[in-house]
C-alpha cells in the first residue's frame, strides 16, 4: 500500500514536471467579431493558401490530448495616411502545456504560415514561413456576464492582456494535429468556392519567397481596395 502510494506521488510529480493541460481550454475560440477562426476555413494546406476573413479577430482552438492552433487577422491603421492601411494574416500549430506556475507554453510545429501586405510600399503581399513560440503570463476562463458564454482571458508573457476570446465551440476547428506538408491533401474540408477564391487572392507559397512580387498583383489591388475601405472601422470595433 506504501509501495503503491509513493509511486502515485512520484507520478504525479513527473505530470507536474511535464506540464499538464486544462479541460477549461478544449474547443475553439474567437474574439468579438467572431470571422476569424481556426481550422481550413483561415489556411487551406492542399493549395497552401490563406483566406481572408469578413473582419479582423483572433481565434485558438486546444485539444484534451495537448494540441492547439492560432489564426489572427489583423488590419495596422496608418493615422499618417489613412489611405494606407497595412494588414497581417498569421496561422500556426502545434503542442501546448500549462506550467506549475500557470504560464501556458506553446510550441508550434514550424510549419505556420504569415502574409503581410503593405500597399503602399509594394504591389502585393509577401507570403513566408512563420515559427513563433508563444508563452502566456497566465490566463483564467469565466463566464461573460454580459454574453452568458465562456470567456477566455489570456495574458501575455508581459502581462499585457490579449483581447478577450469566446467560446464557439467544444469541438475544436482544427488541421490535423501533425506537421503538414503544402499541397498535401487535408481530412478536413472546405468549400471549393473559399479555394478559388483563395487562388485568385494569392499565390502558394511554393511560388513566392521573402521580398519577391507575386503573380496575381491586379487580384492583390482588388483585395486591398476592399481592405482599405473597412480598415479603420474595424480597428476602432476592436478598439471599443
Amino acid at each position: 500500500m506504501l509501495f503503491s502510494a509513493a509511486v502515485a506521488l512520484v507520478g504525479a510529480g513527473v505530470a507536474a514536471a511535464q506540464g499538464v493541460v486544462d479541460a477549461n481550454l478544449y474547443g475553439t475560440w474567437s474574439s468579438k467579431s467572431n470571422k476569424t477562426l481556426t481550422g481550413e476555413g483561415f489556411y487551406n494546406p492542399s493549395n497552401d493558401s490563406m483566406l481572408e476573413p469578413a473582419l479582423p479577430g483572433i481565434s485558438y482552438s486546444f485539444t484534451s490530448d495537448g494540441f492547439w492552433e492560432e489564426a489572427l487577422f489583423r488590419a495596422i491603421a496608418n493615422p499618417a495616411n489613412p489611405k494606407c492601411p497595412k494588414a497581417i494574416m498569421q496561422w500556426q500549430h502545434g503542442t501546448f502545456e500549462k506550467a506549475s506556475d500557470g504560464k501556458l507554453h506553446l510550441t508550434p510545429f514550424g510549419d505556420g504560415r504569415q502574409l503581410l501586405s503593405d500597399p503602399c510600399n509594394n504591389d502585393a503581399g509577401v507570403y513566408t514561413k512563420y515559427d513563433q513560440n508563444e508563452t502566456f503570463k497566465q490566463y483564467e476562463v469565466v463566464t461573460d456576464s454580459y454574453h452568458n458564454i465562456k470567456r477566455l482571458n489570456l495574458w501575455q508573457f508581459d502581462g499585457t492582456p490579449v483581447m478577450p476570446l469566446y467560446l464557439v465551440s467544444t469541438s475544436q476547428s482544427m488541421l490535423p494535429t501533425t506537421t503538414i506538408t503544402a499541397g498535401a491533401k487535408s481530412t478536413s474540408t472546405s468549400s471549393s468556392k473559399m479555394i478559388k477564391r483563395a487562388d485568385e487572392i494569392f499565390t502558394p507559397l511554393k511560388r513566392r519567397m521573402l521580398g519577391q512580387k507575386p503573380d496575381h498583383i491586379d487580384a492583390d489591388r482588388w483585395w486591398w481596395f476592399g481592405l482599405g475601405m473597412t480598415a479603420v472601422g474595424s480597428v476602432l470595433y476592436f478598439c471599443v
